[in-house]
């Protein structure tokens, strides 16, 4: 059965291009537009991934994070961040929030894949 990946970001242009990357690969994919919308939806389903933006209305990357790790089906579940904030201190923010890695736009479909694989298989 195919993995499920949660994509929460308010561009829609960026959700559409990393949900097509990663359905061409074999993944499904659940599109949210804004953290509250993601972790809404991470709770109505239990995803093997959280791919998240960090900048958004309604509740941001590491709030989202953060609410994920409260659950205990999200404790071990891996979250990447796919950002365009790439300074050390909001790394080390997202991984005091919960994040396993990071990616930073404009991403590399090819590199988001990869780490993927590396992340889920």
């Amino acid at each position: 059965m195919a993995k499920t990946i949660l994509a929460v970001d308010d561009s829609s242009s960026l959700r559409q291009m990393v949900a097509f990357s990663l359905k061409a690969a074999g993944y499904q994919v659940v599109e949210a537009v804004d953290g509250q919308d993601g972790l809404d939806k991470a709770r109505n389903q239990v995803v093997d991934l959280v791919l998240t933006d960090q900048n958004m209305p309604r509740m941001d990357g590491l709030s989202l994070i953060k609410h994920l790790r409260g659950l205990p089906e999200y404790q071990k579940v891996p979250i990447l961040m796919l950002t365009t904030e790439s300074s050390d201190e909001m790394k080390s923010k997202g991984r005091a929030a919960g994040a396993n890695g990071w990616l930073v736009k404009p991403f590399d479909p090819q590199r988001l894949i990869e780490v993927v694989k590396k992340v889920i298989g």
